[in-house]
């Protein structure tokens, strides 16, 4: 773990006398995406929206190495793993929940501000959960390579689609507050459901399509670049497409599971 654990990944314990040199990059990524989601927050205040959203999502991407790089380097640590979890209820939580809010949920003082701070408690909780269960032993959704719920930084992003879609088309629906407080009420109730979602161990593309999927991701790359509002919209609306895939796909394993105990049961 480190600085958190992938949650796919399977940690172990690991104990250290203190914080080394080598484990300060990582570390320093973490702080570094903290930062970057927090001033979001600066710049929603400011009202530039697309500057708050962006600062995010760059959060994302920095959470997204930390803990590789820490593997890499092979100095996870538990005070990364906190740092980690602490920086990802800031950024993914807190900064999105002051984002919309101020970008719209604002005009329903109670109800939206209710919405927020759904969202951001969700957020904490789920946090919470995986900090609880790095130790544990029977983890049936990491086990066979899934997440339980949805990522704290995928929530954020699924969180802004009202907002990728609002600066794609200027149709001024998706900035409604009452619709924008639904949204992130169930984006909210995704990221502490129980529910197995695909992780990135979980995504095996077969031999003959992998040069195909390494010109999609170079397309995207360029997309985000010409029309990085709509791709991001995109991207969110395939995430959402493949959440029945992967209940599907884990239906299968859970059953395969069931049936091999049963067969050494009888055995």
């Amino acid at each position: 773990m480190g600085p958190k654990a992938a949650e796919d990944e399977i940690v172990t314990g690991k104990s250290t006398r203190g914080l080394t040199l080598r484990a300060m990059l990582p570390n320093a990524i973490t702080a570094a995406a903290l930062c970057s989601g927090l001033t979001g927050v600066r710049f929603a205040i400011a009202g530039e929206w697309s500057f708050a959203v962006l600062a995010v999502i760059l959060a994302g991407l920095l959470d997204g190495i930390d803990g590789r790089i820490a593997r890499l380097l092979n100095a996870q640590s538990r005070f990364g793993a906190e740092m980690d979890s602490l920086a990802d209820s800031l950024s993914f939580g807190m900064a999105p929940a002051l984002i919309l809010f101020l970008w719209s949920l604002q005009d329903l003082p109670r109800l939206g501000w209710f919405a927020a701070l759904a969202f951001a408690i969700c957020c904490a909780l789920r946090l919470a959960r995986f900090n609880a269960q790095i130790d544990v032993d029977e983890q049936p959704h990491k086990s066979a390579g899934f997440l339980t719920g949805v990522p704290a930084p995928v929530g954020a992003g699924l969180a802004f689609l009202p907002f990728y879609l609002w600066m794609a088309t200027d149709i001024p629906e998706f900035r409604n507050p009452v619709n924008l407080a639904i949204w992130i009420a169930l984006i909210a109730f995704l990221m502490i459901s129980n529910m197995a979602t695909l992780s990135w161990s979980s995504i095996r593309p077969r031999r003959h399509v992998r040069l195909e999927l390494i010109a999609v991701a170079g397309i995207t790359f360029t997309a985000l670049l010409m029309e990085p509002w709509w791709t991001l919209a995109a991207i969110c609306l395939v995430y959402l497409a493949l959440m029945p895939y992967g209940l599907v796909k884990y239906g299968r394993i859970k059953r395969q599971r069931r049936a091999a105990s049963a067969g050494q049961a009888d055995a």
